[in-house]
């Protein structure tokens, strides 16, 4: 009996140990334990929660500071610099393709809404048997119709805007 209520003294006494932890500042987007450091810095305390922390690795050719964008550099606006390269006559052959694509997809888009129009009737679809009797069910159709041409509609202006960037 002794054994263990010690044992459990021991462990009370040690938890809050466990649980503590150094205060941890915020330096930008930095995080130190260093209070001496955090001070010099004029670094503020993170309060609230746990922290976690992953190291990583610095960039490439990165000497430590915040590299700014290279905008001189050709690869910066075009491929990463692995990507394998493609001739003109292959990328021009896929835009052609992307184009044919987005064609048939504007004609499904425009005959989805054409019907979906038809359908709505400027706001007076044809009543089925089962809606003359409820009457909700009449609104709430005539509610998902406006709000699927809606939605058609912005297929359609998405489709058109896709199509005038390819050309």
């Amino acid at each position: 009996m002794k054994k263990t209520l010690l044992a459990l003294f021991t462990t009370v006494a040690l938890l809050p140990a466990a649980w503590s932890q150094d205060r941890i500042y915020r330096c930008g987007n930095e995080y130190t334990n260093n209070a001496s450091q955090a001070k010099e810095r004029g670094c503020k305390v993170v309060e609230g929660g746990n922290v976690t922390v992953l190291q990583s690795s610095r960039p490439a050719g990165g000497g430590g500071g915040a590299a700014a964008p290279r905008a001189s550099s050709p690869a910066a606006s075009s491929s990463p610099a692995g990507a394998p390269k493609v001739d003109n006559s292959d990328q021009k052959a896929r835009d052609s393709d992307a184009r044919a694509i987005l064609d048939a997809e504007l004609r499904k888009a425009q005959a989805r809404l054409d019907d979906l129009k038809k359908e709505y009737n400027d706001g007076f679809p044809q009543r089925s048997a089962l809606e003359m009797r409820n009457p909700q069910g009449y609104i709430e159709r005539t509610a998902e119709l406006k709000s699927n041409m809606t939605r058609a509609e912005a297929d359609v202006d998405g489709i058109k805007r896709e199509l005038s960037r390819l050309k």
